[in-house]
């Protein structure tokens, strides 16, 4: 019996992000902040290099296609959901936070929406690489939701509220029509740095409630 779609190991990365968002979900759900925090740069490290991966093999159309949709639904899941779940667990739960985590979601449905679409144009017209994005990557929130998680222990503001104005102000940036250089080799490094000095921070003692 033959099942729907394309495995091959092109999606392996992708497959290993979503898993770890799932975790991530189930973490915070138990209560366990710090460890959803990890499952969300895990997933943040996962996509960085999915890309990389599935243009070494050759994928017909139908293939590309695929693997278009399913990386952004599952950045859906990872760098969409897994945040507002986070927030539920540190204490984002009265019913102006719900809205908040709408807003959030929205914003990161529609910019991926858009991305897909723009995506597929611009494959048909040329076979180079993406040199820019439009707005606010979504899965750069694998790199500010840690930093905000950590820099909120300096901040005498209760935790929730410093995240809640996070997820707004990124929602926004998702948006925002501005262009961003896509990260070469060099910016690839130092964001692997920067995740590296996050965790750091955070196996030392810098969190909360984990």
């Amino acid at each position: 019996m033959k099942l729907i779609g394309y495995y091959n190991y092109t999606v392996i990365l992708t497959d290993l992000s979503l898993i770890s968002s799932v975790f991530g979900i189930y973490m915070a759900m138990k209560g366990h902040v710090a460890g959803a925090v990890y499952c969300l740069m895990v997933s943040g490290f996962c996509d960085m290099f999915d890309g990389k991966v599935a243009r070494t093999k050759k994928r017909c159309e139908a293939e590309q296609k695929f693997g278009i949709q399913l990386d952004s639904l599952s950045d859906l899941v990872c760098f969409g959901v897994l945040p507002t779940v986070i927030g539920y667990s540190i204490g984002m739960t009265n019913r102006f936070y719900v809205f908040v985590f709408f807003i959030y979601v929205m914003a990161a449905l529609t910019r991926l929406a858009y991305f897909n679409v723009m995506e597929e144009e611009r494959q048909s017209r040329t076979p180079e690489r993406r040199k820019e994005y439009v707005g606010l990557p979504v899965t750069s929130v694998a790199l500010i939701i840690p930093l905000v998680y950590i820099l909120g222990r300096f901040v005498e503001i209760e935790f929730h509220k410093i995240y809640g104005v996070a997820l707004l102000v990124i929602a926004f940036a998702f948006l925002l029509n501005f262009r961003i250089k896509k990260p070469g080799k060099a910016a690839a490094v130092v964001m692997i740095l920067i995740g590296i000095a996050e965790i750091v921070c955070m196996l030392i003692g810098f969190h909360y409630g984990g």
